[in-house]
Formats: C-alpha cells, structure tokens, sequence
C-alpha cells in the first residue's frame, strides 16, 4: 500500500512540476526537483557550471537535496522617456531544495528556500515609464542593493490528488508560462511577465493554501497570504496584522489536435484597508505618499513633486482621506501552440494572451492586457533556443488622481508596451539573451528645471545572462 502511494506520489508530483507552470499564483513554492543523472559531464554539456562537485553534489542530488546559485545580469540602455541612460543591474539567486522521501523521511514533502540580492543601478527611472521595464530590478526591492529571502516553504502532498503548503511564498514566480512569465529567459518587462493589474499583490508573503489535482491535466490552487509582506520582512508576528489576501486559481492543459496549450483563470480578494484612489484633492499627496503598489514603479514622488511645484497648498491635509475595506483583481488566459516541428511537444511557435481587471478604487490599474507570440526550438540547430514577440497595454483607473490628470494633462490613461527578445541557449548552464522594447507611457509629463516636460516614447535596449553555477 505504501509503494503505491509513493508511485502515487511521484506521478502527481511530476504532474505538479510539469504543469504549476501558469498563471497559478504561488505555485513554483516547494516542489519536486529534476534531478538529472549527473551533473558533472563536459564542460559545455553540464547542467551546472561548476559541475557535480567531485561526486558530492550528484550523491545530494540523490538524496532529494538540491543547492542552486544562479547570476543574472540584465544591462539595459534607454532613449526617449525621461532621460537618456544606459545602467546596469544584477541579481544573486541561491536555492535550496530538499525532497523528504529521496532523504529517507517520509513520502510527499518537499522544502523549498530562496533568497536573492540585487547589486547596481536600473533605467526604471530614466524610462519614465509606470511598469518596470526589468522584473528583476523589483527583486529584493524596487531599484534598491539589498537581500532579502524570496521563499522559505513546505509542501506537503497528504495524497496524490491533494497537498497542502505554507511558509513565505514568492508569488513573482507563480505567473510562469509557456511564452511568457519567466523574467530569466523570457519577456523582461512586467507588464508581459504577469497581469498588471495584481499591482496591489506583494512580491513575497507569509501564508498558506492547498492544491487540489482532481485529474491529469487540471490544477486547482488556493491560498491565503498577507497582503502586506515583502521579501525585506521576515518577521512572521507581523503577518496578517492589517487582513489577509485570498488568491485562488485553475489552470487546464489542452491538446487540441495534438497541440499543446493552457487555459488559465484565477482571482484576487484583499479585506486589507487601502487608502482610496477616490480622494478630495487635498489629500491626492496622503494617498501618493503612502499608498505602495508592489508590482509598479513609485508614481507618488514624480506626481507629489508636481503638486509641490505647482500646487503646494494640497500638501497639507484637509479631511480625513477615504478609504477602500476591500479590493480584488480577476485574470482569464492561455497560451496555445499551433505548430510543434516534428511533434515534439517540447517545441514549436504558439500565441498567448491575458487579460486582467480589478475594481478600480484602491488599485490604480483597472484593466491589462497582453498578447503575443512565442517560440520555442525552431531555429535549425538551436534546440533550446527561444524568442518572443508581445504587446502590453495596461489602462489606469479613472478614479487614480484625475485632479491631477485633467490640470496638468498628464496623460494617466493607458499605455503600450512592445516588446521582443531573443534567448540563445549557449550551454545549459547559460543563457544570454537580446531585448527591444517601445514604451508608449502611462505618465506623459514630469518636472524639469521648474516646467512640466513631456516623457517621450522611450526605447530600451537590453541584454540578458544567465548562469547557473
């Protein structure tokens, strides 16, 4: 009996980590871990850089315990926007992995701790755009050199239908899919790595859920995490101390004929209180300065300095600001591949799309939307290789400062992101990838020497390495 549980176990967990992989937010937590034969080998064919460690890593890996450090360097350069510039910004990322029943534990359990830290300097200012143009520039924290931990988890499958996890979760990674939501290898713009309009969702936070798997092919998710945890904080007394945020989702792999696709839908609900976008003008600074939007660039110094310069009477308070109990987001999305070359479903060229919409009273992105193309192991000679083709447009709620918007003509409605990359696979321990990205943005003006200056169409030219040592 309990050899068939563990077969069980290993299928759905094998099920978990081939198909958690979209728009299932918090999903990649603690999970099972592909462990190939070896990872020594030919310098050029390794699956890691520095190989298995004279034995020592492929005896670990045997053992359910997998150790992981990772460097990503992501220079960009931006014309137009603000400023003209050019930067360059990295992430350290070290992960550990350990699989109880490979450890001679007990069968189903799986731990998962990660932390990164970010070093240099990134163009999101210079870009003068609302999203980030680099996910990874938000990892630790916005525009910041620091550490912090990512993700300390356990899951624990109670049978090979359903599981149970908790600890802190990084839901950056919970948006993966086939074409898009990897910012490692795929699309480096936010707004094409997830839903734009989860802005009020935290990057990292304590909390908990189950997945339920009531057959092969549907993932159903649900947790409950606090809605105001980052990956700086680590002290779990503080969480879930102003509400909770419940996020809920299902994702369903299709194979229409013979082609390999995904359907996804799924949901945020937050009883946290949030200061409302629906604001008396006087206190349109409260509401700029502290409110924060986890998956944005900070609007409230750039459009507080344009009320201190031209309306400094708003400063000062004078009512009590109002304020939303609740705030919630809904996605609907899929990807679907229309050619696999050869069959190999591991391969081929495919359209996604996403679209996201949230209420709109303490979320200042009301609805976004995302589409493209991307492919897979269709460059002859280059297996591995993959590249992209998107279109983002995300659209600011009417209530987010329209004093401001309608006196200055400072845009505020919507703004477009194109964006296309190329990621070569030059071993399988490193990547290196080609990014282009046009910025129609969300914000048309800032303040310069004293004036409102017009932010141009910006566009940001990037490269990208990844190494996994």
């Amino acid at each position: 009996m309990r050899r068939r549980f563990d077969t069980n176990a290993r299928y759905a967990s094998a099920a978990l980590l081939a198909s958690l992989l979209l728009l299932a937010p918090g999903a990649l937590l603690a999970q099972p871990y592909d462990v190939p034969p070896t990872w020594g080998g030919n310098f050029w064919d390794r699956p890691r850089l520095t190989g298995s460690w004279w034995g020592l890593r492929d005896d670990l890996g045997k053992k359910g315990v997998v150790l992981d450090t990772d460097l990503l360097l992501t220079p960009q350069g931006v014309s137009g926007g603000k400023n003209t510039a050019a930067e360059f910004w990295g992430n350290a990322e070290y992960t550990l992995n350990v699989d109880t029943q490979k450890l001679g534990l007990w069968p189903g359990g799986f731990f998962k701790i990660a932390g990164q830290t970010s070093f240099g300097t990134s163009v999101n200012q210079d870009s003068g755009a609302l999203v980030p143009v680099n996910v990874a520039t938000m990892i630790p924290d916005l525009d910041n050199n620091t550490s912090g931990l990512t993700n300390l988890t356990f899951t624990q499958f109670l049978s090979p239908k359903f599981g149970l996890f908790a600890g802190k979760i990084f839901l950056v990674d919970g948006f993966q899919g086939e074409f898009a939501g990897n910012y490692r290898t795929q699309f480096m713009n936010t707004a094409l790595a997830f839903p734009i309009t989860a802005a009020l969702m935290p990057l990292s936070a304590y909390g908990g859920g189950v997945v339920v798997i009531p057959w092969e092919r549907l993932i159903l998710s649900a947790m409950a995490v606090d809605p105001s945890g980052t990956i700086t904080n680590n002290d779990v007394s503080e969480a879930f101390d102003d509400g909770a945020m419940v996020i809920a989702s299902a994702k369903l792999t299709i194979k229409p004929f013979g082609l390999l696709g995904h359907q996804g839908v799924g949901g945020m609900w937050s009883n946290k209180s949030r200061l409302s976008l629906e604001q008396d003008p006087s206190n349109i600074a409260r509401l700029l300065l502290q409110e924060r939007f986890p998956r944005l660039t900070e609007p409230g110094p750039l459009l507080e300095g344009i009320l201190r310069r031209f309306r400094p009477d708003l400063l000062v308070p004078a009512q009590p600001p109002n304020r939303e109990d609740t705030s919630w987001f809904v996605y609907y999305s899929f990807d679907q591949y229309f050619w696999h070359p050869g069959g190999d479903q591991t391969r081929g060229i495919g359209l996604f799309f996403n679209f996201g919409a949230s209420d709109g009273k303490a979320n200042p992105i009301k609805y976004s939307f995302v589409t493209g193309i991307g492919g897979k192991g269709v460059v002859p000679g280059r297996p591995h290789d993959s590249f992209g083709v998107g279109w983002a447009r995300t659209e600011v709620s009417g209530n987010f400062v329209p004093f401001l918007r309608d006196t200055f003509n400072l845009g505020l409605g919507t703004g477009d992101t194109v964006e296309m990359y190329y990621n070569a696979a030059v071993t399988q321990w490193l990547s290196a990838s080609l990014d282009l990205q046009i910025l129609n943005p969300v914000i048309k003006k800032t303040v310069s020497d004293g004036a409102l200056k017009d932010i141009e169409t910006g566009v940001v030219v990037g490269a990208r390495m990844y190494v996994r040592f």
